[in-house]
């Protein structure tokens, strides 16, 4: 691993110890009430970054996607086994809640997010912390060529399609729990849910503004380039906030599970699938494999603290996951290495 990228993985380190030490410390507030887990200033910080910040760095990267020139070949032979074991993985998570009872409707809802919190927690990787100065280090300008295209896509599209998938759940849950609806009224609700959302409708937005050809004013672009800078530090200090004020008792299971599907099972896949399905080889066959081989992002517990499901999961095995990187990189290194 290069000195660049460790560094890197350093700093990460620091920033979530900066915001365990200020939840120690009740810097930013009163802990949380007991029996709440992922209260207090972590979820208003965490709330703060999926409404204010993240919608900003998704308007402007959709808006400044250079659509023409994408690599399609390159983004197909990562999206498509990224997101089929997405699916499995969420489709694991449903077939595990069948049978567990909910004591009222906001448990019901928490019991429905489950299975798609999860899921990105499984396929969401740390792409820009980690992914952009591993790509640049091992393989140059060749390499971010590829791996910045993928980077731009990387948010777009597994939390727009999570979160069409959560929200058909937690209308299916509601609709339940009133007694049960029509099917169209259930659609209805989830196609709004999806739509007016602060994942979806900035990127929707930016889709548009990019599709008219108008230049982002000055001024506008600097603020969301601003907004968008923000997300990075705010993520890693609300998962240290998380540590220290959320119980993660239960949650090292599953969280270890998600760093093995995470770091081990998911580069496997991508590898088999983007190089002898796709023919994918070389620089661009070993930037997709890395990019599917980085430990859990950020953003798969602010998605978590979004719909109150899997917190402590998520905090724990963005933390372990991490770790692990330093042990499960070299090792893919090695893989890539042997295929060509």
């Amino acid at each position: 691993m290069s000195t660049l990228v460790f560094h890197k993985l350093l700093a990460i380190f620091c920033a979530v110890a900066l915001g365990w030490i200020a939840g120690r410390r009740r810097w930013l507030g009163p802990a949380p009430e007991a029996g709440k887990s992922g209260g207090g200033p972590a979820r208003l910080l965490g709330d703060a970054a999926f409404m204010v910040f993240v919608p900003a760095l998704l308007f402007r990267t959709t808006a400044r996607l250079d659509l023409p020139h994408m690599p399609w070949a390159v983004v197909a032979a990562f999206f498509v086994p990224v997101l089929a074991v997405l699916v499995l993985v969420y489709l694991g998570g449903r077939w595990h809640r069948v049978g567990r009872q909910a004591a009222d409707l906001d448990e019901s809802v928490r019991l429905a997010s489950e299975p798609a919190t999860r899921a990105i927690a499984v396929v969401f990787g740390n792409s820009v912390q980690i992914g952009i100065p591993m790509a640049a280090a091992l393989f140059g300008e060749a390499g971010l060529g590829v791996h910045i295209p993928l980077v731009s896509l990387h948010a777009l599209v597994l939390l727009s399609v999570m979160t069409a998938l959560i929200e058909l759940d937690t209308a299916r849950a509601r609709a339940l729990h009133d007694g049960g609806t029509g099917l169209w009224r259930t659609l209805r609700t989830t196609a709004r849910n999806t739509v007016i959302h602060p994942v979806v409708l900035p990127v929707l937005a930016g889709l548009a503004w990019n599709v008219s050809g108008l230049p982002l004013p000055g001024p506008l672009d600097e603020m969301l380039q601003l907004l968008g800078t923000a997300v990075a530090p705010m993520c890693l200090v609300v998962i240290g906030l998380s540590l220290a004020t959320t119980s993660i008792e239960g949650a090292v299971a599953p969280a270890v599970l998600i760093s093995v599907l995470k770091l081990l099972v998911v580069p496997a896949t991508v590898l088999g699938v983007a190089h002898w399905g796709f023919g994918l080889a070389g620089t661009p066959l070993h930037v997709v494999v890395m990019l599917a081989a980085m430990p859990t992002g950020s953003n798969a517990l602010i998605f978590a603290q979004r719909y109150r499901a899997q917190e402590a999961e998520a905090t724990t095995a963005i933390v372990l996951s991490t770790f692990a990187f330093v042990f499960t990189a070299p090792l893919w290194l090695a893989v890539l290495a042997w295929v060509g």
